[in-house]
């Protein structure tokens, strides 16, 4: 069921030395205040130190108890208080009132404050402005990466969509060159870096200094390639309604930190229970990659071989019974325990998915994706907004429709936003214009032929003032060029044939044989190419920012060992589950190993939860 990989794919380096780094300096940073002290954890941060100490090891390190900072006066009587907090104004601004606080009654105590993963100059600023700068210590916990899985690392900072691509804010991209810094100098040196993006860019300018300013060492890459990518060089793909296995765990139950609670309506008991989702579960990890209109055959034939393991027992003489029990009963129960946790997980979602409702709302995004029926699909829309169905449901579908028609006629994009608006709300004014800067959801400006003399410009002068000139053009109107596209990388396959999807031939799997992610497409056409040649017309329509970089040690290049076949493909805005099992299915095809790094695991509703901005 799961595919098998190629034989001479090569072994992933081994991640777990990221958690001991991170590990070893959180203690070394909670020793440098002796003594006992509660600890003061941000809410978002919870789950990653879970994964890295958990509370036995803070106990050993003289943290007496924890708390969570609510943005409230503190019941703590400890003399030592440190804080555990991002780099946010907000927090420090609730710290230095809990230290007014203390002076104003004359209580002594000493404070500490590790920000993570860096400290901002603003937060500096914040702590001199209330008075306290000279109260407390300050420290950096430069955990900067986290991982998930063997194949999956995240720096968990889901805001750093928000703030780099909407707000303009590029205090994360430092962050980001450096996180690269740190898998260069445990895994590296890389032989190529290749990227497209504005911020796939700095950061990749960010890590090269801090290269540079570092001693080299020479010692045998486990990494060979580099694949850095902005979010906004893709918004289709994480738009669109996930269809494998841990894309739809991921939408429907929300995976957290490589964490996911079930609820009741799953576990068939009265209480939830968490369970983490990753190649340690054997069963989900033979079901993660796969659509799932095949998970329940797997999932049954799975119960028959249990069945027989148990039925083994059972003719069974002492000795043979003594082994049993001990070598395979224990491993058969987690089994059988995680396999039913699964069939729970996979009916609740069938509940959920089998409805009409589903079918029509997975007809309409590939009828959007292949740019038929576009009258139908808008009905289907207005209707889904008029029954208030979802309001980031309803969002999602106006974004993918904008996306993929370049824009919304005037009149249809003013009809929508009113239907929207009187359902939802006229609070989402904000939103939107959240949305048509990002370019998500814009309405088609009466210059239009703005594309075509762009192009015609591009074609007869072929320098740098040309280049300029685009760049222009690309910042007057943020627009996609889905179609333009789709038609140069076949991005949706011919559908006159059946496609199987228990053998998929291509990555357009994961959406039922009815798109290839763009991202992961570029990614699998710049490696077969080895950079960007043949791929201008593409990159034009991208708005350019691409590059490929050679190592500096030309020796990496001609060595063909197995680092040259591991390409670590960086996402700058967040990644989807879908998109990772397509890199992995792309991976077994062609005998490279993915590592995936994403600033966070992403997915069409978080993606537009952060846009939203009706709380006024």
């Amino acid at each position: 069921m799961a595919h098998g990989a190629r034989r001479d794919s090569p072994e992933l380096p081994d991640f777990s030395l990221l958690k001991r780094l991170a590990r070893d300096q959180l203690i070394y940073l909670l020793e440098q205040l002796p003594g006992r002290k509660d600890l003061f954890l941000e809410s978002d941060l919870m789950s990653p130190l879970d994964r890295i100490a958990n509370v036995t090891t803070l106990k050993q390190h003289e943290v007496d108890k924890l708390y969570k900072v609510e943005f409230k006066p503190i019941v703590s009587t400890a003399d030592q208080l440190c804080f555990l907090i991002r780099p946010r104004i907000q927090t420090v601004k609730w710290i230095s009132d809990v230290v007014n606080a203390d002076k104003a009654v004359g209580k002594f105590r000493r404070y500490k404050i590790i920000f993570t993963p860096q400290k901002f100059y603003a937060c500096e600023s914040v702590l001199e402005e209330q008075g306290i700068f000279g109260d407390v210590t300050t420290d950096e916990w430069a955990f900067y990466l986290l991982p998930l899985d063997d194949d999956i690392i995240s720096l968990e900072l889901p805001e750093f969509f928000r703030d780099n691509f909407l707000e303009g804010d590029q205090r994360w991209v430092r962050t980001a060159g450096s996180a690269l810094h740190l898998l260069y100098s445990l895994y590296g040196p890389f032989s190529k870096v290749y990227g497209i993006g504005r911020c796939s860019k700095m950061a990749y300018e960010s890590w090269r200094e801090q290269v540079e300013e570092g001693e080299q060492k020479t010692r045998q890459a486990e990494i060979g390639n580099v694949f850095l990518i902005d979010r906004d060089v893709d918004f289709v793909t994480p738009l669109c309604s996930q269809v494998v296995y841990e894309g739809l765990v991921d939408d429907i139950f929300r995976i957290k930190c490589g964490c996911v609670e079930f609820g009741p309506d799953v576990t068939s008991s009265d209480k939830s229970i968490k369970v983490m989702v990753n190649s340690q579960d054997k069963v989900f990890n033979e079901i993660r990659n796969e659509h799932f209109s095949n998970v329940f055959g797997f999932l049954s034939q799975k119960a028959r071989n249990l069945q027989t393991a148990y039925d083994k027992r059972r003719g069974m003489d002492i000795k043979q019974m003594k082994t049993f029990v001990s070598e395979e009963l224990k491993g058969l129960k987690q089994e059988h325990r995680l396999l039913s946790l699964h069939i729970g997980a996979s009916e609740s979602m069938m509940k959920k998915k089998t409805k009409q409702d589903f079918q029509e709302l997975l007809k309409t995004e590939h009828s959007l994706l292949e740019g038929f029926e576009i009258r139908e699909c808008i009905s289907f829309i207005e209707e889904h907004i008029i029954r208030q169905v979802s309001m980031v449901e309803s969002l999602r579908l106006l974004c993918l429709l904008s996306l993929t028609e370049n824009g919304l006629l005037p009149k249809d994009y003013r009809s929508l936003k009113a239907q929207y608006l009187q359902s939802y709300g006229v609070d989402h004014l904000l939103t939107f214009a959240n949305l048509r800067q990002l370019g998500l959801l814009v309405e088609q400006q009466p210059g239009e032929t703005l594309t075509v003399m762009e192009s015609k410009v591009g074609k007869l002068v072929n320098d740098k003032t040309a280049g300029k000139l685009t760049d222009a053009f690309s910042s007057l109107a943020k627009k996609s060029h889905f179609r333009a596209l789709s038609r140069k990388l076949n991005l949706v396959p011919k559908s006159d044939e059946e496609y199987d999807l228990r053998v998929p031939r291509d990555m357009a799997y994961i959406f039922s044989g009815a798109y290839v992610p763009l991202s992961c497409k570029l990614i699998e056409q710049v490696l077969e190419r080895d950079g960007w040649t043949g791929l201008e017309e593409v990159t034009r329509l991208l708005n350019g920012q691409e590059f490929a970089v050679s190592g500096s040690n030309g020796a990496d290049l001609r060595a063909k060992n197995d680092a040259q076949r591991v390409i670590l493909v960086m996402f700058l805005g967040g990644c989807t589950f879908s998109e990772i099992s397509a890199l992995r299915f792309l991976g077994r095809e062609r005998g490279y190993k993915f590592i995936v790094v994403t600033t966070a695991i992403t997915n069409s509703s978080r993606l537009i939860e952060t846009l939203l901005d009706n709380h006024i």
